[in-house]
């Protein structure tokens, strides 16, 4: 009973955050959301990883110049964050969201062929649901369920605004799913830039990482291709949406060695993404192993 209390005081003050956002508009809850993270972010622990990752990342960068960026990417998660009840008018038919390589969703769209989407925590990633369901591609949009149900079940509802459904895998349970959308010819949307302890080692930013094989692994089992998706943040609220060329996930017979393959060549392009654009990424994760972190030298 405690524990469901708890969860209902934090989905009542939730409530209240997003009717506050949707009250201020799109500008002005962005602005403030960044303001407050830019402020508050590097007073928290948090601020520890960020400014390590910075060093792994972008070791020949100054200590002025990665302090800049880790204040810089504050802000945007802050943006982010208070963007986020606020999604259903950040669209493409608002004119918030531009889309290059529109052709290559409609091609997916008419093709008959599901395929597996990649992509990162960048920028306004919530964004990329939008545009792929836009574009008349039929997808699973994967996310991480809220430890709080009653959240959760607000975050859904949010998301309902716009027509994207969320579907969380956990467990065998969430593969199957994932597994039967493909073969009704849903196409499946995932974020796999993250740690996942039990991935294929691969590097990113030339240390080693581990990464999950699922998205490699289902579009190996279905014969289709991932299809990255990369977002970026412009001004005044905008963002552009890019459908980039898939990569092709060769089967040679050698299952594990494809699927580190495809591994690779996602956290690359991720990588790629990152190095174009720093400050949209998502720098609060601890995204490399305790080691790379104990091997960082003292700061100057």
């Amino acid at each position: 009973m405690g524990q469901d209390l708890s969860w209902r005081l934090e989905a009542v003050a939730f409530a209240g955050f997003v009717g506050l956002m949707r009250l201020l508009g799109v500008d002005r809850a962005s602005n403030l959301g960044g303001w407050l993270l830019k402020t508050l972010g590097p007073l928290t622990s948090t601020h520890r990883t960020v400014t390590r990752n910075l060093r792994i990342a972008f070791p020949e960068l100054s200590v002025a110049e990665r302090k800049a960026l880790a204040l810089e990417a504050w802000e945007r998660v802050g943006r982010t964050f208070a963007e986020t009840p606020l999604l259903d008018r950040i669209t493409v038919e608002s004119g918030r969201l531009e889309v290059v390589g529109l052709e290559r969703m409609h091609a997916i769209r008419d093709g008959g062929r599901p395929v597996v989407f990649v992509s990162g925590h960048l920028a306004n990633f919530e964004t990329m649901a939008s545009m792929i369901l836009s574009s008349g591609v039929p997808c699973q949009i994967t996310y991480r369920a809220a430890n709080n149900p009653y959240v959760d079940a607000q975050i859904r509802d949010t998301r309902a605004r716009y027509g994207v459904k969320l579907f969380a895998p956990k467990g065998g349970d969430g593969a199957r799913e994932l597994l039967h959308g493909l073969e009704r010819g849903e196409s499946v949307a995932l974020l796999n830039d993250q740690k996942f302890s039990e991935g294929p080692e691969v590097t990113f930013f030339g240390q080693p990482v581990n990464a999950a094989p699922g998205p490699s692994r289902l579009a190996l089992r279905f014969g289709t291709v991932l299809q990255p998706i990369s977002v970026v943040r412009l001004p005044g609220v905008r963002f552009r949406v890019t459908a980039h060329e898939p990569i092709e996930v060769t089967a040679t017979g050698d299952r594990q060695a494809d699927i580190a393959r495809g591994v690779q060549a996602i956290t690359t392009f991720v990588e790629d993404r990152v190095r174009e654009v720093p400050a949209d990424w998502f720098w609060v994760h601890k995204r490399w192993p305790q080691s790379v972190y104990d091997a960082l030298p003292p700061e100057e």
